[in-house]
């Protein structure tokens, strides 16, 4: 049995702004999880000299991009809506491509600081929205997600 929305949520947003604000979050964890995707398949296979510098940068960014996925999921879970989570899924609403093979090093960090200007951009977007809403919780997630 799949969950469906909660027609009964009253939090002062209505219910067409609370779709259109988790469909865009729904578009941010798409992006996050492909970027948790790549940063931890780059920290597998960095090779060369600066091998053990991108290695840790990339645990790092990995193990944060992983909690920021919960954080995203949470937040449209309690707009009433369900989280679109499989890999199809995510592949079809993430703006990020893959990068199949292996790249050198440094492509794989010009890869990444792409990645990272696509998720902002997707954020911003549902900024927008969140914030005409009058949603501060989701716009509190958002302002994290570009500070960081």
């Amino acid at each position: 049995m799949g969950h469906t929305t909660n027609p009964g949520i009253d939090i002062g947003i209505s219910e067409t702004d609370r779709k259109n604000i988790a469909q865009g979050l729904n578009k941010l964890l798409a992006d996050t999880a492909q970027l948790y995707i790549k940063t931890h398949s780059f920290h597998w296979n960095v090779e060369g000299p600066m091998f053990q510098t991108l290695h840790l940068m990339f645990e790092t960014h990995y193990n944060e991009l992983w909690l920021a996925t919960d954080l995203i999921a949470e937040r449209i879970r309690s707009l009433g809506f369900p989280v679109r989570a499989t890999y199809s899924e995510l592949a079809k609403l993430s703006t990020i491509p893959e990068s199949p093979g292996v790249p050198a090093a440094t492509d794989m960090v010009k890869l990444l600081v792409e990645g990272h200007q696509a998720a902002s951009r997707t954020a911003r977007k549902v900024f927008t929205v969140a914030e005409k809403a009058d949603d501060q919780s989701t716009v509190d997630v958002l302002t994290q997600r570009l500070q960081i």
